[in-house]
């Protein structure tokens, strides 16, 4: 069979070889023979792209995606190039080889990064992407979860990552990267017009996209950035000077009652930086420097305020009135849970919460941003499908009851592996591109302070960063002031976006809040497959929780069967 024979048209193949000759295979599970005259990678790009290999466009004012060929080891070999690469330093084929100088007389340009992992060829205007596996295309620091393990098999493969371009974006490298891409893809930076003046066509800003790269403000560069250049030690460490808007870490010992407690139950927050993007206002353009401002929950930017007295209280679920947190319950506005010390930067987010806490909200100064909008939206839809139709392929779906869902969930990795690859690294591709968006140097610079290629892309937006990683940590702050208005339990640990209570029973059912009829209370935890909602991480008995505080530990790294959550996806 060939591709002309049918009308199907693919974001991608993976090739691979067989008694010598190149077979391609469909995300439809389909495979043809690859023509003979396909001898190397110059070749194998111009078939590409005489096929109409490529994925459509996600927004009207997109463009449509490049071929991407995906190479096995074997099809590597076929095409002229090496099966590993000998320069584990830089990932790249030298540039003396004659792969690349083949490349070369035939027309063809790369990016900058040359022949590696992932390769991107220039003719013109035309593209072909290229990703090989054994050079770890699909490998761990690439946080592809499970899908190099899927890769054994090149038709499971193709119709895995046939998956994730139909319902995320066409690869283009590591998840993170990809995340990044699908951001631009829905809300491209610009679009051509039509200049009457000139009569050509040339590129304009997309309303409601981030068209140009924006500098952060002075708290919120990291200590690599030229703006951090006169910070002193003390300042780089210190909240007054630096943005430090970050997860919860933090973990406590259990009170003489909770010790009799025999179980410590784990919830986790199902993708928690995607669920907190859902509906977020963030700051789309430059930051403005105010003094003393009186503070808006409507106005994206960083503001200082000193929350060192503050006392955190809830209302009653019943009487509506003020009731006070226990002393032992973390603070929502520190990553370390401990009661902040004197002023400090705050994105807006979690000066939202601490108003709704009934707390006095008056700050020193803020740098703002007036033009703002829902940057994350789209993204945010797209990437919410996608986890909820892979969680369907797996038999887990909204309408399940709390027993069907936890005992779904439990034997989840024993289903379909490449589905369970896919899920892996949807939720790497949500957490991954929050990350980049304050992407750190990488490799040499002119100078400590010199400036690094991702500071000139528009998603490298360290403020976008941290209003997300804020609002997710005030958000399951909220779920666990509601759950100890509901139940009187305080949590005994935090890390990220896994809580644990302890519990007089093995079960997540036991420790979620409820209301008196039974039904899940609205802002507490709920069990359930939705973003945001949360599933069972672990249970481990209240001896294990004891030993790990007595080494130090966060146990919320290790229950979840004894492994690294800091290494799980």
């Amino acid at each position: 069979m060939t591709m002309s024979e049918t009308a199907y048209t693919a974001p991608l193949l993976v090739l691979d070889a067989s008694e010598g000759s190149l077979v391609a295979h469909r995300p439809d599970v389909q495979r043809f023979d690859v023509p003979a005259d396909v001898v190397d990678l110059s070749t194998a790009a111009e078939w590409a792209l005489a096929y109409g290999l490529g994925a459509p466009k996600l927004s009207e004012v997109g463009e449509d995606s490049a071929p991407l060929l995906v190479l096995t080891e074997s099809a590597a070999e076929a095409l002229g190039l090496p099966a590993r690469l000998d320069d584990r330093k830089r990932l790249r084929v030298p540039d003396d080889h004659p792969a690349v100088k083949a490349l070369d007389e035939a027309g063809w340009t790369m990016s900058r990064a040359g022949l590696g992992a992932w390769t991107f060829l220039f003719q013109g205007r035309k593209e072909v992407r290229i990703a090989v596996v054994p050079w770890g295309a699909f490998g761990e620091h690439m946080r592809w979860g499970d899908m190099d393990f899927v890769a054994v098999d090149p038709s499971a493969f193709a119709y895995t990552l046939g998956l994730y371009a139909e319902r995320v974006v066409s690869p283009t490298g590591s998840t993170a990267g990809c995340s990044l891409t699908l951001m631009e893809a829905v809300r491209p930076p610009t679009r051509l017009i039509f200049d009457r003046g000139t009569r050509r066509m040339r590129r304009v800003p997309v309303p409601g996209s981030l068209s140009e790269p924006v500098d952060p403000a002075p708290p919120e560069a990291p200590d690599e950035h030229p703006l951090a250049a006169e910070r002193t030690r003390e300042e780089a460490k210190s909240s007054a000077h630096v943005l430090n808007e970050e997860a919860l870490a933090w973990y406590r010992e259990p009170t003489e009652y909770e010790t009799g407690a025999p179980y410590v139950v784990g919830l986790d927050l199902n993708v928690a930086f995607l669920a907190a993007a859902n509906r977020l206002t963030v700051g789309m353009g430059p930051a403005v420097y105010t003094d003393g401002p009186r503070f808006d929950k409507k106005v994206p930017g960083s503001w200082l305020v000193d929350l060192s007295g503050a006392t955190l209280r809830t209302k009653d679920l019943h009487t509506k009135e003020w009731r006070e947190l226990p002393d032992i319950f973390p603070s929502p506005f520190t990553p370390t849970g401990k009661t902040p010390t004197g002023p400090a930067w705050y994105a807006t987010p979690t000066l939202a919460y601490a108003v709704e806490l009934g707390i006095d909200v008056r700050p020193i100064a803020a740098w703002l941003r007036p033009e703002s909008g829902g940057y994350l939206d789209l993204w945010h839809k797209r990437l919410r499908d996608a986890y909820m139709d892979t969680l369907a392929d797996l038999g887990v779906t909204d309408d399940m009851d709390e027993e069907a869902f936890l005992a779904a969930m439990a034997t989840i990795k024993e289903r379909d592996p490449e589905a369970v690859a896919l899920l892996s690294a949807i939720k790497q591709t949500a957490k991954g591109g929050i990350g980049k968006m304050r992407e750190r140097p990488q490799g040499k610079r002119a100078g400590k302070h010199a400036p690094w290629p991702a500071l000139k892309r528009p998603t490298w937006r360290p403020d976008i960063r941290a209003a997300v990683i804020s609002a997710a940590r005030v958000g399951a702050h909220r779920k666990m002031t509601k759950s100890w208005n509901a139940t009187g339990l305080v949590p005994l640990a935090v890390l990220s976006d896994c809580v644990i209570y302890p519990s007089g029973y093995p079960t997540a059912r036991a420790v979620v809040p409820r209301k008196e009829d039974g039904t899940p209370l609205p802002g507490g935890f709920r069990l359930g497959p939705n973003p945001g909602y949360c599933k069972q991480e672990g249970v481990r008995s209240m001896d294990w929780y004891r030993e790990m505080v007595a080494k130090e530990v966060n146990p919320g790294r290790f229950i979840k069967e004894g492994k690294d959550a800091g290494r799980e996806e």
